[in-house]
């Protein structure tokens, strides 16, 4: 089982938003501990969180969410559904694009459901890398947040590093944590490897990122829009073998060509035993 918290990062959802739908009972946790309070998730239940934000960020309301997720509409209605309203979108596409967007995220996510290999997943320890990195903050943790954010960072800092001589030793890396603000919002590291010392001349921070001793991993191929279904089906893995998760996931970017339908990207995540 996952924490509130790990639950939330699978998901690609904020906490506040999974006690809300507890509240209004679209979304129960598997379990409560009745002596501390603390909600519990289990990984199937991402498929109905999924289908929850489908329709939620489609425009239907709560009450027509949990007629339909309470109704057992079959996978291929729902995607019925979904295509039809996606057409009245496209209608109002410059006011809605980052909603389109989000929407065709979580679409993917659905149809991949049960298709992703779990036996992809690899157990190993990521050494210690040292890293020219800037950071930004994304309103949340799901793509059409963190896209408008890491893009213009890695193009900033690629400018930073050629003004300054250096050149890239490794492909990029990604690493995100909570924000101090909290409320969902997310630091975005965009790193690249170096071979340089730090020092106070320069226009970006050179970090040494530590070692992850034992991390679970997976190779996501396509655009970084449609991680989430990659990123679920490492979390299935995770709770199946007997792991929890102690982090955010590292994405290690090992092929960027200009097509991002081509990208092919390792997520990272360190887990240890339950």
């Amino acid at each position: 089982m996952f924490s509130i918290g790990d639950f939330a990062r699978h998901g690609r959802v904020s906490v506040r938003m999974l006690r809300h739908y507890d509240a209004m009972g679209l979304l129960r946790p598997a379990r409560t501990d009745r002596a501390t309070g603390y909600r519990y998730y289990d990984a199937a239940q991402l498929a109905r969180l999924n289908r929850l934000i489908a329709l939620k960020d489609l425009g239907f309301t709560l009450d027509q969410v949990r007629t339909v997720l309470d109704g057992r509409v079959s996978a291929e209605e729902l995607r019925g559904m979904l295509k039809l309203r996606r057409a009245e979108l496209q209608a109002r596409i410059d006011a809605d694009a980052a909603r389109l967007a989000g929407v065709e995220a979580r679409l993917h996510t659905i149809e991949e459901e049960g298709h992703m290999p779990t036996d992809d997943v690899v157990l190993k320890r990521i050494p210690t890398v040292r890293v020219a990195e800037l950071t930004g903050t994304a309103a949340g943790f799901e793509p059409a947040a963190i896209g408008p954010v890491i893009g213009p960072l890695y193009d900033d800092l690629c400018e930073r590093l050629t003004r300054a001589g250096l050149t890239p030793t490794g492909p990029a890396i990604a690493y995100y944590e909570d924000a101090a603000e909290g409320d969902g919002a997310v630091v975005v590291h965009a790193c690249i490897p170096v071979n340089v010392e730090p020092a106070e001349g320069h226009d970006f921070n050179v970090v040494d990122l530590p070692e992850i001793v034992q991390a679970a991993t997976i190779v996501h191929r396509g655009s970084m829009d449609n991680v989430v279904s990659t990123t679920q089906s490492l979390a299935r893995w995770i709770e199946a073998n007997g792991y929890h998760s102690n982090g955010y996931h590292r994405e290690y970017y090992l092929e960027t060509p200009g097509d991002q339908e081509k990208w092919v990207s390792e997520l990272q995540e360190p887990v240890a035993r339950d």
